[in-house]
């Protein structure tokens, strides 16, 4: 058990740094912290409706602010109706850490998940088998159940206070 715990460790440490990285990035995913704006002018069709052009842009919670002459304008851009004119700005991570977190955030419409998928059963895998790195009746083994309880009970607060 140490010996496939150990070589699984050294195998999955690039992957656990990305996980890391990408998950303290991760947690200011609503502000701008490392975030580039990004200018982007695209071509639509003339005389969209509102509604139409939140889903062209593919944009969530589409709301247009004004409208003013034929122009909409919207929570970081602008589309003009008469020409089919849209612009907007963009704030996105610097792309390595864009690629970072969109591993990080892989659903199942994404290749990637079975990377996912492997890289919890590991994590998972690391729980268990650090139960079998010393032996039960060593000092070590007791004091490393007492940070393990430890560990629980603060797990437990996190996720019900």
């Amino acid at each position: 058990m140490r010996v496939l715990h150990r070589y699984l460790g050294f195998f999955l440490a690039g992957i656990m740094a990305v996980y890391a990285l990408s998950g303290m990035v991760l947690i200011y995913r609503k502000t701008d912290f490392l975030k580039q704006e990004k200018r982007v002018e695209v071509q639509l069709a003339a005389n969209l409706s509102e509604r139409e052009v939140g889903k062209e842009l593919k944009i969530k919670d589409f709301k247009v602010e004004r409208n003013e002459g034929g122009t909409l304008y919207f929570k970081g851009g602008q589309y003009t109706a008469a020409t089919g004119e849209a612009v907007q700005v963009k704030k996105e991570l610097p792309y390595v850490l864009g690629k970072m977190t969109h591993l990080h955030k892989a659903t199942t419409n994404d290749p990637l998940y079975y990377l996912n998928l492997f890289f919890g059963a590991a994590l998972f895998f690391f729980v268990i088998s650090s139960f079998w790195m010393f032996r039960p009746t060593t000092e070590v083994f007791k004091k490393g159940m007492y940070w393990t309880i430890g560990g629980i009970v603060l797990t437990l607060v996190l996720l019900f206070v």
